[in-house]
């Protein structure tokens, strides 16, 4: 049973990994951070209210769910969603981990995009911006030109 379950955990841990690398969002902040140090990209984490926050539907449906600013995003940055939903039940240590994430960088509202080092420090704050995914990502990577992750 241990060699199954060290066969496991390295397994699943490199596949969470490949699939950040591949630009799919994840929801672990220490993981983050880590994928950040050793990619040299910054995270952006999404702070959201995915099924009640109307400018967050928007922000995902205009931009995060673009094939143009997934392609940004797989070469520019690791994704982390730190979701705040109404209707749907987080695992408890995904909540707490997420409510206390949102006091350490005192979130005031949804959407919140904050760009992150490696390090878990900010370096820049976004939200949602009219014009899709060609307009954000100008943005952000003028937000980001010149800052270490």
């Amino acid at each position: 049973m241990k060699a199954l379950r060290a066969l496991i955990i390295p397994t699943l841990a490199l596949s969470f990994a490949v699939s950040a690398l591949a630009g799919e969002w994840m929801t672990d902040y220490k993981a983050a951070l880590a994928l950040s140090k050793k990619t040299g990209k910054p995270v952006l984490a999404d702070f959201t209210g995915s099924d009640w926050c109307g400018w967050c539907i928007k922000l995902h449906k205009e931009v995060f769910d673009k094939p143009e600013f997934k392609a940004w995003a797989k070469k520019n940055v690791i994704l982390l969603e730190l979701d705040y939903p109404q209707r749907k039940k987080l695992p408890a240590a995904l909540q707490k981990q997420n409510d206390s994430l949102a006091a350490k960088y005192k979130i005031q509202g949804y959407p919140t995009v904050l760009f992150l080092s490696s390090k878990g420090d900010a370096l820049a704050t976004y939200g949602y911006d009219a014009g899709g995914p060609s307009v954000w990502t100008k943005k952000a990577s003028a937000m980001l030109k010149g800052k270490k992750a």
